[in-house]
């Protein structure tokens, strides 16, 4: 059983129940129709990174569904929360990538989905025995990476609000969901 496709998706929801909070996050990131199980971080080789729309047309309501999410949640007024997906593909479709899951409080979406990827492209950079020094800046790494030869693409995907300013709880998620068949 191995992943032929994975899209992306985020969504932020707003409620006075934490849980509630949680399946509108779902919803608005289309994903609460499913039977959501979390695997590990493997981008499996041959996957074929899709959108939303197209990901969607091959599942199911109720079909149980595996997915990388990240998931934070406050219910602290204006607290800045984000959840975000780091992406590594290498460069032979053969081999396997990464997928990486943050969740942060006070990072803005561009900071969080940064980091997000950072840490799956480090991951993948490891298990490739690229050698890199872990105390360069993001963009540096990033140029050793792709001076290497060996990546293909790197991505993320990434949610952040701030907390309600009444209280209520707000959760952000962010999934890469896998599609089997």
């Amino acid at each position: 059983m191995v992943p032929k496709m994975m899209f992306l998706t985020k969504g932020v929801g707003v409620d006075k129940n934490r849980l509630a909070s949680f399946e509108l996050a779902l919803r608005n990131a289309g994903i609460e129709r499913f039977n959501l199980v979390h695997v590990s971080s493997i981008l499996p080789p041959l996957c074929k990174i899709v959108s939303k729309k197209e990901g969607l047309k091959h599942l199911k309501s109720g079909e149980i569904v595996f997915c990388v999410m990240a998931r934070n949640e406050t219910n602290e007024p204006n607290r800045l929360i984000s959840s975000s997906i780091g992406v590594a593909m290498p460069k032979d479709p053969n081999q396997y990538g990464y997928l990486s899951e943050h969740h942060a409080f006070g990072q803005t979406a561009e900071v969080a989905g940064e980091f997000a990827e950072d840490l799956a492209a480090t991951m993948l950079a490891s298990t490739l025995g690229i050698p890199f020094d872990p105390n360069l800046a993001w963009d540096a790494r990033k140029e050793v990476y792709h001076a290497s030869g060996t990546f293909f693409r790197t991505s993320h995907c990434c949610q952040s609000t701030s907390g309600n300013k009444n209280g209520l709880w707000t959760t952000v998620v962010a999934a890469s969901v896998f599609v089997i068949g």
